[in-house]
């Protein structure tokens, strides 16, 4: 076949001979006829420079070939995009489903830092409030850093900063009110950080979500580091009867026993060290009561420091302070009770 486009109605037809004038004439009278508009839509319309037209003589299959794949996605962006939405597991998530425990206890070396800063306490609450203020900030600064990177949330230094200036402002107003007022000073200084949260949080640029997360997190971290300030309305001895049960039992719990004997040791050696100390103060062997009760908070404290693979600056904070910053309740309370 020869390479020259086709031109209908111009075909050989040996069985047509006689037509064959008649038929040119027809097509020069059609093709004048559709000259004019022909170039007219030929200047109107030039396809734009370096776009290749397809050839009048190309095949039917070729142009559905072509469109087929030009409709059909490109198979490269699809797995990229199933990984993307699949979500990704934490190492808690991993370990629990390969059967192993996401908890990990903060160790030996945080308890050691925890039975110092206790024995600090305990000296301090001997001294007279003043003497308590410095490793009672101490205390609280460990506390609001260590419960936000315990939440995940890293680096957060205005909601630490915050929550530490909360602990301030209630050791200032229990000191200023008095150990008898010191219960409403701890609530209001509370208040009044939980209302200057929201606003901070209002004013954030984040979405809702990150908002509201964060505004969990400044909460409660303000709220145990103002808590921690309840040592100064505590009674001294309690303070120190405590204290001493706190660091006995940590360093119990970091011994190298299985877990239902190690909190057992634990508490009892809480309850022995506060017969311990409470003969050496006027609370005497009612110390074995308040000396018990904290150790149970600071188990507590400890579990919680412990969750969910927690990272060597939260056992070197929150792993530090909150055995400490939990028993601080009971301190209060059963202080009352047996001074």
């Amino acid at each position: 076949m020869s390479q020259q486009p086709y031109e209908p109605y111009e075909s050989y037809d040996p069985y047509q001979q006689p037509q064959h004038q008649h038929q040119q004439q027809y097509q020069q009278e059609h093709r004048q006829q559709y000259q004019a508009p022909a170039a007219a839509a030929d200047t109107a319309y030039l396809p734009p420079q370096g776009q290749q037209t397809e050839p009048i003589g190309a095949s039917l299959s070729e142009l559905l070939q072509k469109a087929e794949s030009a409709r059909a996605p490109e198979p490269g962006p699809a797995p990229a995009a199933a990984a993307a939405e699949e979500p990704r597991l934490t190492y808690a998530q991993r370990a629990r489903l390969e059967g192993r425990s996401p908890i990990i206890e903060p160790g030996l070396k945080p308890a050691a830092l925890t039975a110092v800063l206790a024995l600090l306490l305990a000296g301090g609450a001997a001294l007279g409030p003043f003497g308590l203020l410095v490793p009672l900030l101490l205390l609280q600064a460990l506390t609001a850093a260590g419960w936000f990177r315990l939440n995940g949330m890293w680096p957060a230094r205005q909601g630490i900063a915050l929550a530490f200036l909360g602990g301030v402002v209630a050791d200032a107003v229990v000191l200023v009110t008095g150990r008898e007022h010191a219960p409403g000073a701890i609530l209001g200084t509370g208040g009044v950080w939980v209302l200057l949260t929201l606003v901070l949080q209002l004013r954030s640029h984040a979405g809702a979500d990150e908002r509201m997360y964060g505004l969990m997190a400044t909460v409660s971290s303000a709220a145990l580091t103002i808590l921690a300030g309840g040592s100064l309305a505590a009674a001294p001895e309690a303070v120190s009867v405590g204290a001493v049960a706190v660091a006995v039992a940590v360093l119990a719990r970091a011994l190298p026993l299985p877990g239902p004997a190690s909190a057992v040791v634990a508490l009892l050696a809480a309850a022995g060290a506060g017969i311990a100390v409470g003969g050496m103060t006027d609370i005497g062997s009612a110390g074995a009561l308040l000396g018990a009760g904290a150790g149970v908070c600071a188990l507590v404290g400890l579990r919680v420091a412990s969750y969910d693979y927690p990272s060597r600056f939260v056992h070197m904070t929150a792993g530090v302070a909150l055995p400490l910053t939990a028993a601080v309740p009971a301190l209060y309370l059963l202080g009352r009770v047996v001074a």
